[in-house]
């Protein structure tokens, strides 16, 4: 998990649909998960926007070389990281890696996440539970407390939780349960660092065609018509999707903190 992006036969959609116009100029950015789907089209949209990118990822060396090729003919300066963020010592250690290399962090873009599906809540092992939360959640702790010492006013954070936080889904008990904590852990870490003039923020996606679902993320037999059911009547493009987390990255949202986009095909939810 979460597989790798260069095995898909059908691609998904990373390319930013618009020219840049220097949002992210003079800025660094840590984006996690940016091997592939919403990661990769995030980190070459903040590339584009000229940021220079940190980005941390699990083991898809493959992947994470072509996003750096991506992100550097954009004309951005590239990190890689591999490794668990879910593990404090390596999540500091990332963290000391950018500061070494960029002197900086202005932005904290938390995408990495893993999901496995089980029809009962009894096939869920304390392996999986500890997994799930180890990757989803503790990664975001972890992360958040190694950034904050090096976060200046105006720097921000930009979590992705996901439609399952507000909608559930049966056979997604773990990973629903982890995208409910992380909105509840930004809100609240909005809270504690708005005074200081750091916003947080999140991203709660709807089905988007990523290597997450097709790649073990959902049974095999729930993927012929995966995402047909939202309003739009498909599932999403990781490039329709980087762009919220841009838009709370930059000053663009300089008035919004604790909040939640919904990028999602047209579902209506609540909060």
């Amino acid at each position: 998990m979460p597989g790798h992006e260069s095995a898909l036969d059908r691609k998904p959609e990373w390319e930013p649909r618009y020219p840049g116009s220097g949002r992210m100029k003079g800025k660094v950015a840590i984006v996690t998960g940016a091997d592939s789907g919403i990661g990769r089209a995030t980190a070459v949209l903040f590339a584009r926007e000229g940021a220079k990118v940190a980005i941390a990822y699990l083991s898809e060396h493959d992947d994470a070389r072509k996003t750096r090729e991506l992100c550097e003919a954009e004309g951005a300066e590239v990190l890689l990281s591999a490794g668990d963020l879910g593990d404090p010592k390596h999540a500091q250690g990332f963290v000391d890696a950018v500061m070494e290399r960029f002197g900086q962090i202005d932005s904290l873009i938390q995408i990495a996440g893993e999901q496995h599906p089980d029809y009962d809540v009894t096939d869920i092992t304390p392996e999986q539970l500890q997994r799930t939360f180890q990757s989803n959640i503790y990664s975001m702790f972890y992360l958040a407390q190694a950034v904050r010492p090096h976060l200046k006013r105006g720097a921000t954070i930009v979590n992705c939780t996901s439609i399952t936080m507000y909608q559930g889904a049966p056979i997604l008990l773990d990973y629903s349960a982890t995208k409910g904590a992380i909105t509840a852990f930004t809100r609240s870490l909005s809270g504690q660092l708005i005074e200081d003039g750091i916003r947080v923020n999140g991203v709660a996606p709807g089905p988007i065609w990523t290597p997450l679902n097709p790649c073990g993320g959902m049974p095999e037999e729930e993927m012929d018509d995966w995402g047909t059911d939202t309003p739009m009547g498909r599932a999403g493009e990781p490039n329709e999707v980087a762009p919220a987390f841009l838009f709370l990255a930059c000053e663009d949202s300089s008035y919004m903190s604790g909040q939640v986009l919904h990028p999602n095909g047209g579902t209506v939810v609540s909060g």
